[in-house]
C-alpha cells in the first residue's frame, strides 16, 4: 500500500528545488529518512537535498526515523543565520 505526504520546501529549498509545495508518494511504513533518500534519488536539484535536513512533519520538529503517515505534511527548513 502507497501513502502520499505534502512535501513543503521553504526559502533556500524553495529556491534549489524550483517549488514551494510537492505532493510524494511513499510505501506504507516509509520514514522521513526514507523521503529524503526518494527526493535526493531523482536527481537534478534534488539532490542538492542536504541528508540531514531539518524537517517538521504537521509543524513539529523530527529525526529520520519518524514514521509517515497518510496526508502528513513534511517540511524542509533550510538552516537560518542569525546574528
Amino acid at each position: 500500500m502507497a501513502l502520499v505526504v505534502r512535501t513543503l520546501f521553504f526559502a533556500a529549498h524553495r529556491d534549489l528545488m524550483q517549488t514551494s509545495e510537492l505532493a510524494v508518494e511513499l510505501s506504507d511504513g516509509s520514514t522521513v529518512g526514507d523521503l529524503i533518500a526518494e527526493l535526493r534519488g531523482r536527481g537534478g536539484p534534488f539532490s542538492g537535498l542536504p541528508p540531514d535536513s531539518a524537517v517538521a512533519v504537521n509543524r513539529e520538529y523530527v529525526d529520520a526515523s519518524r514514521q509517515l503517515r497518510q496526508g502528513d505534511e513534511v517540511a524542509f527548513i533550510p538552516p537560518v543565520a542569525g546574528g
